[in-house]
């Protein structure tokens, strides 16, 4: 007999994925099952563990995936197959959530639950708008209230005559298809025409849309800005502190949205430093990192390691899979012990440290030309170099260090391929124009990106599109496409790769 599962009711927060609190990503990372909605940010399903099933039952505009009956029945149905079901519903589930329906449900079932609360729209939205619920200076007091009711009531539970005047702030969820009646309610029952009002659709997210208006005039603003669902409408005094508080529509990058084409592996870090900057990222992995299709010649060097006087690591992945290969030999970093290291760039000395490894030398300029200038003043003839490296690598290193007199050894420890990804996805968000700028941390990311768009029509893709390059090398590839960087950093490094985005669009406000 099977046994019963059990069913964790989780609140997403309201866009922002960094909203989630503790307990309930960890509910996401443990479940069978993820039933998620509409409003739970894709970015959240990333954390699920590889064989977690995923069923989207998410309500869009009154378009139902699933009714909420079928919902619920199949909630109870993965439960009973003895799943751990993480239920991940936007904002908080039980404040305009439903989360108590299907709660009753699972009662009525027998199914073990939890809710894991969650930061609801209600106050987190308006805070990303610069809009305080509350201030001593304004309103002491603030109401939530749904913009949707029930259209089977008979009658509205909302009492206009109470909250019109008896409120000092106003949050409406669900409002927006109402929004004249919620309007015509509140003047009819008091509420001053020129009382502030502000709509927030997408809250919390880096595509956030605000409207500001009064009573009076908001209905046509908002259908000049051709707002829609979801959206936030918040009605008191409290909205003209927008203007003085708007903190996060105000970040250097909010509102574009940059392509990120690094390895998923690596990707999540570079994005982190984007998104920080009020950018919305679009992961578009143009090259997946993985093992050689041989490790002889990895091996053989490794087994040979005591003969190196150096060794060269060109980039974090070679010391990742130089040291998962070295371990997987049954050695370990002591056989490393009379080799002296070059990491190329700050990045790969890091991931030496990872390993109590410290490089000897890392040199001035994050590229091969940098490692033949740090080289060419020392005297290397006859020196033994080992390079571990991706299959398909620049040969300046090891063509230079043997003209120097040195006895280079290559060895590939991983190669870059095409990774399998949505492009027509992309390539529809470029065709609508909704793109700002390509990142590209290699050359492979540029070759691989102009084959996975197709050669015969990327060019007319990125058109108007902002080019960012790494360095000079993966700058010369991009223009070998007929696509001139935009941006490139002095220091050839992701964080100040991502500062001068920053200083570019900074420039084009």
């Amino acid at each position: 007999m099977t046994n019963t599962g059990k069913v964790y009711l989780i609140g997403a927060g309201p866009g922002d994925p960094g909203l989630i609190t503790v307990k309930g990503l960890d509910c996401v990372r443990r479940a069978d099952v993820i039933v998620y909605d509409y409003l739970a940010n894709d970015r959240l399903l990333e954390q699920r563990k590889p064989e977690a099933e995923l069923l989207y039952v998410g309500k869009q505009g009154g378009r139902h995936t699933l009714p909420q009956d079928d919902i619920n029945a199949l909630i109870v149905k993965k439960a009973k197959e003895g799943k751990i079901v993480a239920r991940l519903k936007g904002g908080d589930p039980f404040i305009f959530g439903r989360g108590g329906e299907e709660a009753e449900d699972l009662v009525d079932h027998g199914i073990a639950f939890e809710v894991v609360p969650g930061v609801t729209a209600a106050t987190a939205v308006p805070t990303y708008a610069g809009i305080p619920l509350t201030h001593r200076d304004y309103t002491a007091s603030v109401a939530f209230v749904t913009g949707h009711e029930d259209p089977t009531k008979e009658a509205s539970k909302v009492h206009w005559d109470r909250i019109a005047t008896g409120i000092g702030t106003l949050v409406f969820f669900m409002g927006m298809k109402n929004l004249q009646n919620i309007v015509d309610n509140l003047i009819t029952y008091g509420r001053s025409p020129q009382c502030p009002v502000a709509l927030i659709q997408w809250g919390t997210r880096t595509d956030q849309k605000v409207v500001t208006g009064t009573l009076q005039d908001i209905v046509p603003k908002v259908k000049e800005a051709q707002l829609g669902p979801p959206a936030i409408i918040v009605v008191g005094e409290v909205v003209k502190l927008r203007e003085k508080l708007n903190w996060f529509e105000t970040k250097p990058l909010f509102g574009r949205r940059v392509v990120v084409t690094r390895s998923r592996e690596q990707a999540s870090v570079f994005a982190e430093m984007l998104i920080d900057r009020g950018a919305k990222t679009i992961e578009f992995p143009s090259i997946e990192v993985v093992p050689p299709s041989s490790w002889a010649e990895l091996d053989a060097a490794i087994d040979g390691l005591e003969r190196y006087h150096w060794v060269i690591f060109t980039s974090a992945n070679a010391v990742r899979f130089f040291m998962q290969r070295l371990r997987e030999r049954g050695k370990d970093v002591r056989q490393l012990k009379d080799a002296k290291l070059c990491a190329v760039g700050p990045k790969t000395a890091e991931a030496l440290d990872q390993f109590s490894l410290r490089a000897d030398i890392i040199p001035a300029e994050f590229k091969a030309e940098g490692v033949i200038e740090a080289f060419g003043n020392m005297d290397v003839k006859g020196l033994r170099f080992l390079i571990p490296r991706a299959k398909k690598a620049r040969e300046l290193i090891p063509d230079k260090l043997r003209e120097l007199g040195a006895d280079v050894t290559v060895a590939t420890a991983y190669d870059n391929v095409k990774p399998s990804t949505d492009v027509e996805r992309v390539k529809k968000l470029f065709r609508e124009k909704k793109i700002s700028a390509v990142t590209f941390t290699s050359s492979s990311t540029v070759h691989n990106f102009v084959e996975m768009l197709g050669r015969s029509g990327y060019k007319e893709l990125m058109n108007g599109v902002a080019v960012a390059c790494i360095g000079p090398v993966t700058s010369k590839t991009a223009e070998e496409y007929s696509m001139k960087p935009d941006i490139m950093p002095k220091e050839y490094t992701i964080p100040a790769m991502v500062n001068a985005m920053v200083d570019y669009f900074k420039q084009k406000r």
